[in-house]
């Protein structure tokens, strides 16, 4: 579902300057069905920038990032956060099936093919989990 505005917002940083964010033309958002839509200002010199993202729960990327790391076999040390790749931790396309059926087991889930496919990041994983778990109630 997309939906088009045109907003005006204003906020107060922390060092107590206030930033004001116009849209002179209306914005098309599209937040693909999910429920949780976050706004996050990002302050960096010398531009500043809006960022629109779709978190998953907390609980559930860190109960993902687990389950990839033991899926992995990798060290508890190894940082495993929302915007990893699976990729990135030396996981192909085996690797890939086998987290996705860690997944489905832990969370007592049924995926897709063609959606578990297109899984990437933990934060996909989590924000399809949560969407199959929402769908199930």
């Amino acid at each position: 579902m997309a939906t088009q505005f045109s907003a005006s917002v204003s906020m107060q940083t922390s060092c107590l300057a206030t930033t004001r964010i116009s849209f002179q033309k209306p914005a098309l958002i599209s937040n693909h069905g999910r429920t949780n839509l976050s706004f996050n200002l990002r302050r960096s010199i010398p531009s500043r920038r809006l960022s629109v993202s779709c978190a998953a729960k907390q609980e559930t990327i860190e109960k993902v990032s687990e389950i990839v790391k033991k899926q992995l076999s990798l060290t508890p040390d190894k940082k495993v956060v929302a915007e990893t790749k699976f990729a990135d931790l030396g996981a192909d396309s085996l690797d890939t099936v086998e987290i996705v059926m860690g997944l489905e087991e832990e969370f007592n889930i049924q995926m897709a093919e063609e959606k578990a496919q297109k899984i990437a990041t933990v934060e996909q994983a989590a924000e399809l989990i949560e969407e199959l778990i929402k769908e199930k109630k």
